[in-house]
This record gives structure tokens, sequence and C-alpha cells, in this order.
């Protein structure tokens, strides 16, 4: 449902060239959840945003649901929900009319909306916030309206960018849950984050992501077992450690 080959990023700066993403390349299935795994600023959130169309690569391929993202971004928009930890919900709309206001961005027709946002109401726990204004919701229910209006239209591929950051814990682990229920759904799902637990609880593959690129990827155990780092941290800090190690002697050199 995903595939993406020799994804290159570069942006000018200051210094001149900085390449945000560099050779990057994953595939991620249908009922799966793919885990994006790095520190803040090692790419995770341009990858996802090329993904999203928001942002043109400067070299490579990515392809979703089997839409190349350059080529037709309104086709790959409609078939992907994008959910990040910025809730960005509306003070003076109610929880109902904001998810149906995306759900007529979407084209839904109005009698399929209407029981599409039953459903989502129902599965989220969501009915006893329905009328009520944005302004007065906690972030526990802004997060609640965030993943009801990605899925409203029923995405196969959905990306989660870092959603659980600032959530207090029993909000974080009802996140965690609705992404494992859309697992159960068949969703092809990208899952970004830096936090070690919500990638051993979620994710089926993990690619671990640093300075722009990809360091290695494969199943916890696999890596695990590759890197002779049984505990998910120090292989993370192991994984990390390598890349800078790489880059520094390509700058020495």
């Amino acid at each position: 449902m995903i595939r993406v080959h020799g994804l290159t990023k570069e942006f000018d700066d200051t210094n001149g060239i900085f390449r945000a993403l560099d050779d990057v390349s994953f595939e991620v299935r249908s009922g799966e959840i793919y885990g994006l795994l790095g520190p803040n600023g090692a790419g995770k959130t341009t990858c996802l945003r090329i993904l999203s169309t928001v942002l043109r690569p400067t070299r490579g391929f990515a392809e979703v649901a089997g839409i190349n993202v350059m080529h037709d971004a309104e086709a790959v928009r409609r078939n992907i929900g994008f959910m990040s930890c910025n809730t960005g919900i509306y003070d003076r709309m109610t929880a109902r009319e904001m998810v149906e206001y995306f759900g007529r961005l979407y084209g839904i027709p109005e009698d399929k909306l209407q029981t599409r946002i039953e459903e989502l109401f129902d599965m989220l726990q969501m009915n006893d916030i329905s009328d009520r204004l944005g302004s007065k919701m906690s972030t526990g229910m802004k997060q609640k309206v965030s993943i009801a209006r990605t899925i409203i239209h029923d995405p196969s591929v959905i990306i989660f960018d870092e959603p659980t950051t600032g959530l207090d814990v029993l909000v974080a682990r009802n996140v965690l849950q609705t992404v494992a229920d859309l697992k159960d759904q068949g969703k092809c799902i990208i899952f970004s984050t830096h936090i070690m637990r919500e990638v051993e609880k979620l994710c089926d593959r993990i690619a671990v992501i640093h300075r722009g690129r990809i360091v290695d990827a494969g199943t916890l155990p696999e890596l695990a077992d590759r890197h002779d780092q049984p505990d998910v941290e120090e292989l993370f800090f192991d994984l990390i450690q390598k890349r800078d190690n790489e880059l520094n002697e390509v700058t020495t050199a």
C-alpha cells in the first residue's frame, strides 16, 4: 500500500544545502503498523509530509495506495488520513460540526456521512461530547475529534505523526488502542514516534531513522538479533550512534 524508494529531500539554508531525507526506501503492507522511530529532527515528519503530498521530494519515488504522490496528489489525499500531535481544533465548532465539515470536504454524500459519524462516535466513545465546543474540550477530547476527522472518509492508508506527544498516560493509551483497532480493520498504517514503549506495543516492523537516513529496519526481534541489543532503548541508541559515527567519518575524511 505504501512504496518508497530512494526518497531524498533537500532544502536551501544559510550554510548551503541541507539534506533532510537521504535515499530513504521502505514498504508498508495493508493490515500492518510500520513504525518510524527517530529523535526529533531525524526526518520523520519530512518523509510523512511527502507521502501526504504537502512536500515534493527532491529525488526518488513514493507511491500511496498505488498512486504516485508526484503525479496525482489529489487522488493520494482522497486515500489517506493524516494525524499529527497538533490537533488544530476550531474553538467555535462542536465535535460533530468539525467531523461533518471534514466529511463534506471529502465529498461524502449526506446520508452516508451521518451514518459514518454515528459509527465513529460510537467507536471513539464521543457521543457525550458531540455538542461540545472546541474551546470547552480537554486535550483528550480534542484528540478524539482529530482522530475522527482523520478517518471520516475511511481511508485505506493512515499516517500518524507523533500523535501522543504531550498527552497524559490515559489519553495516550486510548490513542494507541484506536491505532491498533484500525490495524485490525486492515488499514495500512505508518506510525512516527520517538517513544520506545509505543514501538514495542504497536509496531509490526520499524525503521530507525536518524539525520535523514534509515539506519536499519525490520521487526524488533530481527533488529535485536542483528545488533545484539535485546533492549529496545539500547538498540535505538546503538543505531543512532552508528549513524553519527558514519557521518563523522565522512566529515573528517
